[in-house]
């Protein structure tokens, strides 16, 4: 099966994050991160016409935020930050330290201004397009109003906070007015993903990043009165115990709103990819195959379906770290069983976040979109489903 490039040339195009939709609800239209203009900005495509629309004119670089440590504090383009609203066609995200909005049709204004001295994260607007939440963290955890070229490996993010008692934010901002609904505190954390529940937006899933003791600390909801965790230790739990030195990433909301999936790797084990209820009961997790150890994504379809950039071995016996195959897997989730569908070889590079395929399915999944350079550059590709 081959893909097919929807969007990219002489520039870099990436889909956004995938936490949030690239695509509107019908389909018909994709909003992408390129850099065509010579700095990050916002376009839309319409993809029965081909008609690209440039949403925003940042001139200003990237700003300094979680994943982008190198960019600008306080200016620049959110490259992070960016949640679409697919059925009222808004994209939300942060220019400097003002959290603006843009219809695709290209009317745009300013929603609210964020407090110095914090960096930011990737943000997620409520399917209701009612609220916004954009997640910060204290400066200080970050070094500061400094770029950091990288993350050394002797620069412990989570240690520092623990050490000093830095705080994550999640701010909840009201879409119409403006008006900051909320703003909760989340003590000795390191927030930088944040989902509302497609159902009930009242229900915020969050996550500590890359913290010690990963396998229960990394899951959490927000209920709007408590912090409950989503991953703890438990001794009854399948395949085996769940374990603090276990990893555990990539949390998202099934599309029903039933539960949460997510992904990671056991302590003394294999990989795993897992389902837990709201309340953190309901837990199953199943195993995958020794030797598929190499990193990627689950994305959530339909229930018990999911798209994925990693793990999947063809037999192929590459050293590679990361993933090479996009695959579709269905889960039956009662008997603890993944079917899994190879569909393409994405061909990325994963050099830096921006070269994730992050594959994601259609709002009606008969296709799944991803990003890669596999021909040099950043482009967007979409695979037809049966």
């Amino acid at each position: 099966m081959n893909p097919e490039r929807i969007i990219g040339s002489s520039s870099n195009d990436q889909l956004l994050y995938f936490t949030s939709s690239s695509l509107t609800e019908g389909d018909e239209e994709v909003v992408y991160i390129s850099d065509r203009t010579g700095h990050p900005n916002l376009f839309c495509r319409h993809l029965p016409s081909g008609a690209d629309r440039q949403l925003t004119a940042n001139s200003d670089g990237y700003l300094k935020s979680y994943v982008y440590f190198d960019g600008r504090p306080y200016a620049g383009f959110g490259k992070a930050s960016v949640s679409l609203d697919p059925i009222r066609r808004i994209a939300y995200y942060l220019q400097g330290t003002e959290l603006r909005a843009v219809s695709l049709s290209g009317e745009q204004h300013l929603l609210a201004r964020l407090p110095e001295g914090q960096m930011t994260a990737f943000s997620h607007v409520s399917h209701d397009g009612r609220r916004i939440c954009v997640p910060t963290t204290d400066a200080r955890a970050l070094d500061n109003d400094r770029p950091l070229p990288a993350l050394r490996p002797d620069y412990d993010v989570d240690r520092r906070i623990q050490d000093e008692g830095l705080a994550s934010y999640l701010h909840v901002f009201d879409t119409g007015t403006g008006e900051e609904l909320d703003c909760v505190t989340v003590p000795r954390a390191w927030v930088t993903h944040v989902q509302f529940s497609p159902i009930d937006s009242s229900l915020i899933l969050y996550n500590h990043e890359w913290p010690a003791e990963c396998g229960i600390r990394r899951m959490w909801i927000w209920d709007g009165a408590r912090h409950i965790p989503l991953r703890g230790e438990d001794p009854d739990a399948s395949p085996r115990p769940r374990a603090r030195e276990d990893w555990t990433c990539h949390e998202m909301w099934e599309r029903d709103g039933s539960a949460v999936i997510y992904h990671g790797t056991y302590r003394d084990g294999p990989a795993y990819v897992g389902r837990v209820l709201a309340d953190g009961t309901g837990t199953i997790e199943i195993a995958l195959p020794e030797e598929w150890t190499q990193y990627g994504h689950f994305t959530v379809g339909r229930p018990g379906q999911l798209v994925t950039d990693g793990y999947y071995r063809d037999g192929n016996a590459s050293p590679d770290r990361c993933g090479r195959w996009i695959c579709e897997a269905i889960v039956d989730w009662t008997r603890g069983e993944l079917a899994w569908r190879p569909l393409v070889t994405h061909g990325s590079s994963w050099k830096t976040q921006d070269e994730h395929p992050h594959p994601i399915f259609a709002h009606q999944p008969t296709a799944v979109y991803f990003t890669s350079d596999r021909d040099g550059r950043r482009a967007i590709y979409r695979i037809a489903l049966d």
